[in-house]
């Protein structure tokens, strides 16, 4: 289990900046494979399955655990893949939730 996926996701209120430069280069060294920053505002990983099912049951796993963390991300499923895209709304860009999230969603495969 990676460091951050023993985290839990905190609500944001609000009111603090997102994160920038050298802490997300930081907090995406830590995360597994294939994520990428979006211009310094989301990070996004696309995932692969053999068929409709499997990508559909991992939507749902990934539901699941966004419901558990309070912290929701973007879902695009399609036949055989997942793309799940991740920023904190009210700041409008990245904490460090995101990367929890992500991480924890890796483990779900």
């Amino acid at each position: 289990m990676s460091e951050l996926a023993k985290n839990v996701c905190i609500a944001c209120s609000g009111g603090i900046p997102p994160l920038k430069g050298p802490a997300i280069k930081k907090l995406l060294r830590q995360l597994g494979a294939n994520w990428k920053v979006i211009k310094n505002h989301h990070i996004e990983k696309d995932y692969s399955f053999k068929n409709f099912k499997e990508a559909l049951a991992f939507t749902n796993r990934v539901g699941k655990l966004a419901e558990q963390q309070g912290h929701h991300p973007d879902i695009l499923l399609g036949w055989g893949r997942v793309k799940i895209t991740l920023w904190t709304h009210k700041i409008n860009g990245l904490t460090e939730s995101d990367f929890i999230l992500a991480a924890k969603a890796d483990q779900l495969l």
